[in-house]
């Protein structure tokens, strides 16, 4: 069994089989395939709100099968979501979110906390694709069970979340460059592309004095560097500041 296999076995578990519209990947399984540093994206389109004894028993099993993205460990990162049909659809934005498990906030559920239902901006991201990628677990194609989402909806979204993205370029910092790539990407060519193909893109457009920053977020990402950052930490911050001066100018005003 897979690791995959286990997260649709806790959901069923825990919602109930009657409760489950579908169950889809996205994210880098089905945006150029899984890379070293890859996780497990998994969204969840459930009939009903979950109680707070399924939150916490979702969030439970996660801990025993989700890798917490230490090097050497065997298990993958797993970014589980549930959203609510009805919440959904008829798109509206922002979407409401049921329940996001990322390992990003493994300290704080060990300490004891459980992820809550939210407004999520990123749904509109996610459920792109989601219905680009039609890979469904369990369940129908997605565009059976989901509508599609405004591409308006999508810029917002991804504009939205540049700040907290910057608060974490720090800790997380192979990501954030990464997923900032991204996002100038795709305000620029409309495309989602993954993570590597959005840095190919970029790169291409940088200046010479900010290319290597992001050369080895990509090469980290595809598995052909180990992480580091020591010898590179000065051009951090004004590559970030580059890029987000160009998600800026591309950006819809109002």
């Amino acid at each position: 069994m897979t690791q995959t296999d286990d997260v649709v076995r806790l959901v069923g578990d825990v919602l109930g089989a009657d409760d489950i519209v579908g169950v889809y990947l996205h994210g880098s399984a089905v945006l150029g395939g899984l890379r070293p540093h890859s996780d497990i994206d998994v969204f969840v389109v459930a009939r009903r709100p979950t109680t707070a004894g399924q939150r916490q028993a979702l969030t439970d099993g996660l801990l025993a099968i989700s890798g917490s993205g230490a090097p050497g460990e065997p298990l993958r990162p797993v970014e589980l979501t549930v959203a609510v049909q009805g919440d959904i659809r008829p798109w509206t934005y922002p979407p409401r979110c049921e329940f996001q498990y990322g390992e990003w906030l493994r300290d704080a559920y060990l300490r004891g906390e459980t992820p809550e239902p939210e407004p999520a901006p990123d749904l509109a991201l996610l459920v792109t694709m989601v219905l680009r990628g039609r890979a469904a677990l369990v369940g129908p194609a997605p565009d059976e069970v989901l509508d599609p989402v405004p591409p308006g909806d999508v810029t917002r979204a991804m504009v939205a979340g540049v700040p907290e993205l910057l608060a974490e370029l720090d800790t997380d910092t192979r990501n954030v460059l990464l997923t900032l790539a991204r996002i100038w990407t795709t305000l620029a060519t409309g495309d989602i592309k993954s993570k590597a193909g959005a840095a190919d893109w970029v790169l291409r457009r940088l200046p010479a004095e900010h290319r290597s920053v992001l050369e080895r977020a990509r090469a980290v990402y595809l598995g052909d560097e180990e992480e580091r950052w020591d010898d590179l930490l000065p051009q951090v911050k004004p590559h970030a500041r580059y890029v987000v001066r160009e998600i800026q100018r591309l950006a819809p005003q109002g």
